[in-house]
């Protein structure tokens, strides 16, 4: 049998606040030891910092300044900001480490995952060939409670009165 050891966690796992009360990030920005606080980059409206917990080594994660929920909260500057900043982070990760691929992605909300749902942030998880796969749970299992048909319809339907407003 082999043995996944990630003593690290242990920080992670036995924090008492529940993830709406955690604020790890809030303060970050205004502190001035990058290097202490794992600050990669500072652009206008959000910054690259190393995950504190990673899923794999070079894992960034890349926040808007202002703490908020959802993407939907950002400033179309600071959307823009947003994405050149997780594009940047990319780029550096490409160039110190040379992973075969990227997970890229937001947890919004608690019941998809986010540990910390009032602060948004995106993960840059470098990957490599034969690396563990962290994001599923069972292979070729999918759980899909309507058809993707009606599915396809209500999404629609959604895009389509929020086109008109």
């Amino acid at each position: 049998m082999e043995n996944l050891h990630a003593y690290w966690r242990m920080e992670y796992v036995t924090q008492e606040k529940s993830p709406e009360e955690r604020r790890p990030f809030a303060e970050l920005p205004q502190q001035t030891d990058d290097k202490a606080n794992l600050i990669i980059s500072r652009e206008e409206h959000s910054f690259i910092i190393m995950n504190r917990y990673p899923y794999n080594a070079g894992h960034l994660l890349i926040l808007p300044y202002r703490e908020i929920p959802d993407l939907e909260d950002l400033s179309e500057s600071e959307r823009l900001c947003f994405i050149n900043t997780t594009v940047k982070g990319k780029r550096i990760l490409k160039k110190a480490l040379n992973p075969d691929g990227f997970n890229i992605g937001l947890n919004l909300g608690t019941a998809a995952g986010a540990g910390i749902p009032k602060h948004l942030h995106q993960h840059i998880v470098p990957r490599w060939s034969g690396d563990t796969n962290f994001m599923p749970v069972l292979g070729s299992t999918r759980v899909l409670p309507q058809s993707l048909a009606a599915m396809w319809d209500h999404l629609k339907a959604t895009c389509d009165t929020l086109d008109s407003q």
